[in-house]
């Protein structure tokens, strides 16, 4: 069941989340199988991808609560430390790393790269929230998060960590997703910073602190409740212009990260195989690097003059290989210690 202590179906959870994480980024099935010209598909596989963080969030809560609650502040600076460190540094190489190379080419480096800088400076505390590319949102989120569940634990105000959380959830939806029906002010956009991340991340502590688990019917039930309602609204939503394949939480979405978190806890022996070990520990160093993969395989589609279905297959499977093979050679060389953790 367990390699390291380590749990295997969750494990294996790591993996297809990154999965859908390059996929959904890699923008697929959005230039055809169309309806009136409408990508519906690629609307509602860009949905089904949304499982994906919040089960990341919630894992981390869960693999950190025992740490964060004997010993916050330490714990707090051990694990923020090395992922502000990548997050530096990835922000770095995004924003010198050109994305269209035919410009690039044609225009020169700095004209290309600085169109990309200049929209950042648009809304700095945005991009301070997000850093150097927009798929680095998730890590100060994360640290944030865990830095507000320490500062509770700290002054010995445990009780109050649901309560706040919800209420960031309750505003960051309202100022997100909802915005327009709401007219909710945000200072950012609250898919970053603390809005959605310390609601997740509090719902993994929680189920370690108090050893909450459901059978496998349960938490299906669970996960498909949450896919029905988080549908439900984005489909609600657009009734007010707000297009399906924006959101990505919605009141819904909490309850497909918990349902897919205890499916996955109910049956720790799923995906028992040394191979998923051996990829699990690298899904953050995947992840950081994926999208800058993704930017390759965009520029080498683009100048093979790949369209539609093929375009997509060389994307995602080009990228999966290209951020894989990248992160098992720098794993080799002294790189290893300042790209990643």
């Amino acid at each position: 069941m367990k390699n390291s202590h380590k749990i295997a179906s969750l494990e294996l959870g790591r993996l297809f989340g990154l999965f859908a994480i390059i996929a959904l980024h890699s923008q697929i099935f959005m230039t055809y199988l169309l309806v009136d010209d409408v990508p519906v598909f690629g609307y509602i596989f860009n949905q089904l991808t949304r499982f994906a963080v919040p089960f990341f969030f919630i894992l981390s809560g869960y693999l950190i609560q025992p740490k964060l609650s004997t010993s916050p502040r330490k714990t707090l600076k051990q694990y923020s430390s090395p992922l502000l460190k990548i997050w530096l540094v990835w922000s770095a190489l995004c924003l010198a790393m050109p994305f269209n190379w035919q410009r690039a080419a044609t225009d020169g480096y700095l004209i290309e790269r600085t169109g990309y800088w200049n929209w950042l400076t648009q809304n700095p505390l945005n991009a301070l929230m997000e850093g150097g590319m927009v798929h680095l949102w998730f890590i100060p989120a994360l640290v944030i998060a865990v830095a507000i569940i320490a500062l509770f634990i700290h002054f010995n105000k445990s009780s109050l960590l649901i309560p706040v959380a919800v209420i960031l959830y309750t505003y960051g939806v309202m100022g997100g997703s909802y915005q327009t029906l709401t007219e909710v002010w945000t200072p950012f956009f609250t898919r970053n910073g603390p809005f959605f991340s310390t609601l997740m991340v509090v719902i993994g502590f929680e189920f370690r602190r108090r050893n909450i688990t459901l059978s496998s019917t349960k938490s299906f039930l669970l996960l498909l409740t949450g896919f029905v309602i988080h549908f439900g609204e984005a489909y609600w939503l657009t009734n007010y212009d707000v297009a399906f394949n924006l959101h990505d939480f919605l009141v819904g979405t909490p309850l497909i990260g918990m349902g897919l978190f205890l499916l996955l806890l109910s049956k720790p022996n799923l995906g028992n195989h040394p191979m998923t070990f051996t990829l699990s520990k690298h899904v953050l160093s995947i992840y950081v690097c994926h999208l800058l993969c993704v930017v390759v395989m965009l520029n080498i589609t683009g100048m093979m003059g790949l369209t539609l279905a093929m375009r997509d297959f060389v994307i995602v499977f080009g990228t999966v290989a290209l951020s894989t093979s990248f992160v098992f050679f720098v794993n080799k060389t002294f790189l290893k210690k300042l790209l990643f953790r």
